[in-house]
């Protein structure tokens, strides 16, 4: 049976669009595994290189301005050379300057190549995501970016897997070499990919400046508004509760390091899962509706959450307040793909997001001053206000376009 053009045409498509996400997907995963294999090694690297506890924070902490930075430079990049040209450079930055990480001879050194793999990392989420949108259908768009989403908590879990049996092996220089792997596996997906037809189409006809089509009218200006707020409460509740369960668990309950990993864990899978059902919701019901639930989940969840004491409850509990929490991520993907035009979306989606990781990296100092003047159920139960505050954001700020096409 002979195949027609028509069909030829559909299954490139669809291979295309197949290989598009899972190099987006595998980047992402790649931030998440660099991200959590680093603070399993900040104690080897500190006693071998004799670093102080404020040294060996600083590592995550340039790492994540380096993310800030390169988000917000390899995001305008990509908006002018192309998806896949740019994500390679991304690739390319992060798997040298990670491999030089594993050769470093002390502070200054290695602080230098965590920065630089850091602007690596951070042209990841918004550019990945653009690429994600432009590649499939509109009415599967909202599912492709939660996908997209769940590459990082796959990264987290994967080097919370084998970072803990490794490490004895190979040692903190070793983990570094491991950490290019993921970055090879994407390079070789995206080698094979062309860039985006519309991409190609669209910005043939460039009206403006990337970074000023965020803010060319006063409805972009109230959008962009709109997402900055949104962007920034999703990585502070992310950051604040992430960084401080295990302690809150240990502290209030005393449980054991192991017991704290596992309940972390299942807070960590009830995240995913809420990522890959927001993106299913979103195709079905819109964005706006669900982003809507999501948050009122979160505002809920969290004080509920302060309130447990229970075990079983806790675990539980954890769960759902994930699901809530981050499960916001499998949206902004699709929303701001649908809110600004092909000349600026990866500039939309990498600045915005990264001046929202900024803002949401006060998270855990914020939660620290709290819990040290109160306590850190009350801590965790005040981050129900910024959930209401991204209510009204979306209400006010953030038009629906479900199912529009890409501009």
């Amino acid at each position: 049976m002979s195949v027609t053009a028509a069909e030829a045409s559909d299954a490139t498509r669809e291979s295309y669009a197949r290989k598009a996400l899972l190099g987006s997907a595998l980047g992402y995963a790649m931030d998440g595994f660099d991200l959590l294999i680093l603070g399993f090694m900040l104690s080897a690297i500190a006693a071998e290189l004799h670093f102080t506890p404020a040294q060996s924070g600083s590592l995550v902490t340039w790492t994540l301005i380096g993310a800030v930075i390169g988000g917000v430079v390899f995001g305008i990049l990509s908006d002018y050379f192309g998806r896949i040209r740019v994500l390679t450079w991304t690739i390319l930055l992060f798997a040298i300057f990670t491999g030089l990480c594993a050769f470093a001879q002390g502070y200054w050194d290695l602080l230098a190549y965590r920065t630089i793999a850091g602007l690596g990392l951070g042209g990841e989420f918004g550019i990945g995501m653009a690429l994600a949108a432009e590649a499939w259908p509109a009415s599967k768009r909202a599912r492709v970016s939660s996908y997209v989403g769940l590459g990082w908590q796959a990264g987290v879990l994967l080097a919370a897997i084998v970072t803990p049996i490794l490490l004895p092996i190979v040692g903190w220089r070793g983990m570094f070499a491991v950490g290019i792997l993921p970055a090879v596996v994407a390079f070789i997906v995206r080698y094979t990919l062309g860039e985006p037809p519309i991409f190609v189409e669209k910005t043939q006809k460039r009206t403006g400046n990337p970074l000023a089509l965020l803010v060319k009218d006063a409805e972009t200006t109230k959008i962009s508004l709109g997402m900055f707020i949104l962007c920034s409460v999703q990585n502070f509740g992310y950051y604040g509760v992430m960084i401080w369960l295990p302690s809150y668990l240990s502290t209030r309950f005393g449980y054991t390091l192991t017991r704290s990993a596992v309940w972390t864990a299942v807070t960590i899978l009830g995240m995913a899962f809420g990522i890959w059902l927001f993106g299913q919701l979103a195709d079905k019901f819109g964005r706006r509706p669900i982003f809507f639930l999501y948050q009122a989940g979160a505002a809920i969840s969290v004080v509920v959450y302060s309130q447990l004491v229970d075990p079983m409850h806790l675990l539980i509990g954890g769960a759902i307040m994930g699901l809530f929490v981050n499960g916001m991520l499998g949206g902004y993907g699709a929303l701001m793909s649908e809110l600004y035009p092909t000349e600026a979306r990866a500039t939309a989606q990498n600045v915005l997001f990264n001046l929202g990781r900024g803002v949401g990296g006060f998270g855990p100092l914020v939660i620290g001053a709290l819990a040290a003047h109160y306590s850190f159920a009350v801590a965790i139960a005040l981050l129900s206000i910024l959930y209401v505050v991204d209510i009204i954001a979306t209400a006010l700020l953030i038009p629906e376009r479900k199912g529009a096409p890409l501009e």
